[in-house]
């Protein structure tokens, strides 16, 4: 038996849309199965060793899933169908199958504390301005289901206006640094977050340990004529501004309260957070 677990609220509000494709592209007897509300851990424990469980939804509707269930009790295949908005997981596969298997990406995944709450994440932390702006697109969400979010413009605008750089501690398996006029200090899993934003190219997920990336300016000019190269992953070059550190223990530290996302969940008024794999 295969049950579709789907997020109706996920790719701006489509999701029951995206359901119907799944449909067509199913062979043999499925049931399709609304994930709000739904206790995804007994769900999971009442399973047969024989089903399969299907995801149709993007980042955030993963995080919730596996942040709901017993990782250290999982019997079934589960499969992922790409119906996010931004999709950062799948993309960084590099998935073009209808149905990707992920039980492999199940394993060993990184926790982060933050404001005393601990959680597994499968992309990134995001804190600076990305932050800010899954805030500012999460807000616009909530205001118009029907409204397309650009979250390239909310940075650009963040950059000019809103967003303020702060003062960092960043300590990667035990080494610390200090950087003034910080606009991003994300700790990844994957190369990807904010729908598409490349900002640790060199990150491999498969490889056991995390990327810290730290983009600090002083000039507001010299920080918009850099930030369109995250977009691609070419801002290392800039090494003047731009750290990247590899380690299992990172924690990072703001001298003002920021904005702070999780696979595009965001959590506000945040001052440090403390990720490990």
């Amino acid at each position: 038996m295969k049950y579709v677990l789907y997020n109706p609220l996920s790719n701006n509000k489509k999701g029951e849309q995206v359901v119907e494709e799944v449909k067509e592209k199913l062979k043999g007897k499925y049931e399709c199965i609304n994930l709000i509300g739904l206790d995804a851990k007994s769900f999971m424990e009442n399973l047969s060793s024989n089903d399969d469980v299907i995801l149709v939804g993007g980042d955030g509707t993963l995080n919730h899933f596996v942040n709901d269930i017993d990782l250290e009790d999982i019997h079934n295949d589960i499969y992922m169908y790409r119906a996010g908005s931004g999709n950062d997981f799948l993309n960084d596969l590099n998935s073009k199958e209808d149905f990707t298997h992920i039980n492999k990406y199940l394993t060993n995944l990184p926790k982060v504390t933050v404001n005393g709450m601990t959680r597994y994440f499968f992309n990134g932390i995001g804190y600076g301005i990305d932050g800010y702006c899954a805030y500012v697109g999460n807000e616009m969400r909530k205001n118009s289901s029907k409204r397309k979010i650009n979250y390239t413009l909310i940075a650009i605008k963040g950059l000019l206006f809103a967003y303020k750089p702060v003062n960092a501690i960043v300590s990667v398996d035990g080494v610390v640094n200090k950087y003034k006029n910080v606009w991003l200090a994300p700790s990844m899993k994957g190369r990807y977050f904010g729908g598409g934003m490349m900002v640790a190219p060199y990150q491999n997920r498969e490889d056991g340990l995390l990327t810290s990336v730290v983009y600090f300016c002083k000039s507001k000019l010299k920080t918009l004529w850099i930030f369109p190269s995250i977009f691609k992953g070419k801002h290392p070059k800039y090494d003047k501004n731009v750290r990247m550190t590899k380690g299992k223990i990172i924690e990072v530290t703001f001298d003002k309260p920021t904005a702070l996302q999780i696979d595009g969940e965001t959590i506000n008024d945040v001052l440090s957070y403390k990720v490990e794999v």
